[in-house]
């Protein structure tokens, strides 16, 4: 059971260090007039032209921020930094797999790639407003290539780096992207991950692509095709890569990156994030929130596949000028102590990783932390989904060694950075996201939404529009309005249930739709059910998480088999790897059960809930809609 009462005090030197002292008053403060917290936040930040206005809800949901405004995130990351001492400062420190390979660059070296790589781009005819697909592993050229896009205007896609070609094309083709920027292949655990060979398979049928450039990265010899390929290192030396190229300024709600999340059918959705209020909500959630200080080294371990990634990886500590670390490899390879050597060797002040990653270092044991000196580390963070009291404890009192602010949060791909999380001076609860951030409310309502007591289960909303929230859908406005705002009109419906104790802070307690968090990636039933289909064996199938002690869920697929099939454990075998070949590795199937028929609905609709009932031993509940047999 969770304590929801089990109060932790933050240590005297963190309230003492922490950018935000008065917690409370901040949030009264910002609660009470959002908007002029989040314009006060705005002027910290540099804009070609001033805004008319800072929120302009006429259009809602379609809401719009320091409208009229013109600037460019890559102003605020990077331009702005070369004029003051911060040029000569290390914007970011990369380790390879091999920690023994290193690269790193100053604010000063970091201006010189990314002007080259956009120079690139140009050269190919990649405009304002064109779609860039960027399929990348965790290597400094990723930083690059997104920064590279902002500068001229371009939109960035970027697709996690695990997903399989048929993943990528879907992402490629409905984003309609002009270029795509990959490498020769990634290193996974001393192994080459063939990404060079899964884009060759995923722009076989995509017309749209024109160029596709190859980092070289592994050494892996790959298929180049002459009409389309270049090698990234070739194009370098090239006239057409050199000089000075301006970024370009665009208007505040001009589109910076869509992201593709899981959804609740096969087709995955596209959230379309902005310059203006991007920036801006993730500058003060850096600030406020993540207590980045000037002379901060921040890893944050997420693929910026993930929305963890784009935000907290790339744009947030390069906004706030400190220096960015970036890792390669696994938390367990070649040892369960790389990360804690790579935290004593480099200095790392804050941590940012996903519960996954921490209950998996946690059942290691202490002896690998602890034969450390993690003595640097000030801020520790966890996100993606809630963070158990038995994992947090041991983050707080071994990681931290009880002198760190463990800060978790709650936010999604849609919103884009954080909307509810614990500031470091405030009282934390273990099991608990905190409380919304400065300028944000929440709600849990019932089914016919009306506000639910404290203490009571129901759907967590958002009461107020927020800089960093997704714009629309890509080329999905009606999607938009329906997922998100149609249930109860005027709230952001998030999708997930929570409840609200009696002190204000909010415990996420899972999805309501049929989405399933995997190590805190969503992972769509969907798109699941569709990878598992396609194989031979299967007639049809249905998707459900249930909980893993390290996953925080796990995917379990119920099937009914085709004719002439059996079920056996080298199927099970076969149609679990068809998945991680078809879909991703992280949506590998932890189990498959095979059974004559699944619990429908008289309307043909596959009762999930009934499935997963019957995993847990618990209630199958109503049944009244279920077909006779």
């Amino acid at each position: 059971m969770t304590d929801d009462n089990a109060l932790i005090r933050p240590p005297q030197e963190v309230l003492d260090e922490a950018n935000v002292q008065d917690w409370e008053g901040l949030l009264a403060t910002a609660g009470a007039d959002p908007v002029a917290f989040w314009e006060q936040e705005a002027a910290e930040l540099e804009w070609s032209k001033p805004w008319e206005k800072v929120l302009d809800d006429s259009q809602a949901p379609f809401y719009h921020w320091f409208t009229g405004a013109r600037t460019n995130i890559v102003t605020n990351a990077v331009d702005r930094h070369l004029t003051t001492a911060r040029r000569n400062k290390l914007a970011l420190i990369w380790v390879g797999e091999d920690t023994s390979k290193v690269r790193t660059f100053s604010y000063f070296s970091l201006n010189r790639e990314v002007e080259q790589m956009a120079n690139i781009l140009r050269s190919m005819g990649v405009e304002k407003g064109d779609v860039v697909t960027i399929y990348l592993p965790r290597i400094p050229e990723i930083y690059f290539a997104m920064l590279a896009c902002a500068k001229i205007g371009a939109i960035h896609s970027v697709v996690f780096a695990g997903y399989s070609s048929e993943a990528l094309n879907a992402r490629i083709d409905d984003s309609e992207s002009k270029l795509v920027i990959t490498v020769d292949g990634s290193w996974i655990n001393g192994s080459v991950f063939p990404m060079k060979q899964i884009v060759d398979d995923a722009v076989k049928f995509s017309p749209s692509v024109e160029n596709v450039i190859v980092v070289r990265n592994t050494g892996t010899e790959v298929t180049m095709d002459p009409t389309r390929d270049h090698w990234y290192h070739e194009l370098a030396r090239l006239p057409i890569a050199q000089g000075h190229c301006e970024t370009v300024q665009v208007d505040a709600e001009d589109p910076l990156f869509i992201l593709y999340t899981s959804g609740s059918t096969g087709k995955p959705k596209a959230a379309v994030h902005t310059h203006g209020g991007y920036q801006v909500h993730l500058s003060s959630t850096m600030k406020n929130c993540l207590d980045i200080h000037e002379a901060d080294r921040w890893w944050c371990t997420a693929d910026p596949g993930w929305i963890t990634g784009t935000s907290y990886v790339i744009y947030a500590p390069l906004i706030r000028g400190a220096t960015a670390f970036m890792a390669e490899g696994s938390p367990v390879y070649p040892y369960p102590d790389v990360w804690w050597q790579l935290v004593e060797r480099y200095g790392i002040n804050g941590m940012f990783t996903a519960p996954t990653a921490i209950r998996t270092l946690m059942r290691f044991g202490d002896a690998w932390v602890t034969k450390h000196d993690t003595s640097s580390l000030r801020i520790l963070v966890s996100a993606g989904e809630p963070l158990n009291p038995e994992a947090w404890r041991w983050f707080h009192d071994v990681v931290g060694q009880r002198r760190c602010a463990v800060i978790d949060n709650w936010w999604q791909t849609e919103t884009g950075a954080m909307q509810v999380t614990s500031l470091p001076a405030m009282p934390k609860k273990p099991g608990s996201a905190g409380k919304p951030i400065p300028g944000q409310a929440v709600a849990v309502l019932d089914e016919e939404g009306h506000e639910v007591p404290p203490g009571t289960d129901g759907f967590l909303v958002l009461k107020n529009p927020w800089p960093s929230m997704l714009r629309t859908l890509f080329k999905e406005p009606e999607r938009y309005v329906e997922t998100y705002w149609s249930k109860y009109p005027g709230y952001y419906l998030t999708g997930d249930s929570a409840r609200v104790d009696e002190d204000g802070y909010v415990w996420i307690i899972g999805r309501t739709d049929d989405v399933i968090k995997v190590s805190g990636h969503r992972i769509g039933t969907a798109e699941v059910e569709a990878a598992v289909n396609s194989h031979p064996a299967v007639a049809e199938c249905a998707a459900i998480g249930l909980p893993h002690e390290v996953k925080g869920n796990a995917i379990h697929v119920v099937a009914v088999l085709a004719n002439g099939y059996e079920g056996s454990r080298e199927l099970v075998g076969d149609i679990r790897s068809h998945v991680s070949e078809h879909l991703s590795p992280i949506a590998k199937p932890e189990a498959v059960e095979f059974v004559d028929k699944l619990p429908k609905t008289r309307s043909g609709k596959i009762m999930r809930r009934v499935l997963r009932a019957r995993a847990l031993g618990q209630d199958e509940g109503d049944l009244s809609t279920l077909e006779n047999d």
